[in-house]
């Protein structure tokens, strides 16, 4: 079954309209959205290493565009909106204690959690709930999604044909080791 997801993933890569699935996802994660991009970003350049550059800026930035959308979430619904999806992911005891550090470091917070896999979107909201300078929101946005995205494109890129080899040859064990490293966050993350 695993075999057969991951076929018809790299099916739909390389279709006419995977590129804008990406944006919109990418857009969506950034703000409300629990799946990050990658796991269509990863099987879009693997389908066509050519456009790994194009679909890396695409990826960075919808996604820039969707931490924008959650900073709004944030200064002007949060109450509507953003609570109900920080309840969503049990982080309100996290998102309080990071709340209080954006005054001084929110440039630092927003870069760090732009460029590793924990949820991006409650940062997105926390600095409009904050009031984080906009520009500097955007661009520790843009530059900490655009060094993710691009790094994946690099590797992919440079190492593709052996990188989709290894994968195809080991996807039942890659998938359990990235569900274990998803809850290991989420737990973690609570716990923090």
């Amino acid at each position: 079954m695993l075999k057969k997801l991951y076929d018809r993933t790299m099916l739909l890569a390389d279709h006419p309209k995977a590129l804008w699935i990406l944006a919109l996802m990418s857009f969506a994660e950034s703000s409300f959205f629990p799946i990050p991009p990658d796991v269509l970003l990863i099987p879009i350049i693997l389908a066509a290493p050519t456009r790994a550059w194009r679909i890396a800026l695409v990826c960075s930035v919808a996604s820039v565009l969707g931490g924008i959308f959650g900073y709004i979430i944030g200064a002007y619904f949060f109450d509507v909106v953003g609570q109900p999806i920080v309840d969503f992911y049990h982080l309100q005891s996290q998102f309080e204690r990071f709340s209080g550090l954006y005054n001084e470091y929110g440039a630092v917070i927003v870069s760090v959690a732009g460029f590793s896999p924990i949820p991006y979107k409650v940062f997105t909201i926390a600095s409009g709930v904050t009031n984080l300078d906009l520009t500097t929101f955007i661009i520790a946005s843009a530059v900490s999604r655009s060094a993710r995205f691009f790094l994946v494109a690099a590797l992919l890129w440079k190492y593709g044909t052996p990188i989709r080899e290894f994968i195809e040859k080991h996807l039942a064990k890659l998938s359990l080791l990235f569900c274990i490293i998803l809850v290991g966050m989420f737990v973690l993350l609570k716990y923090i």
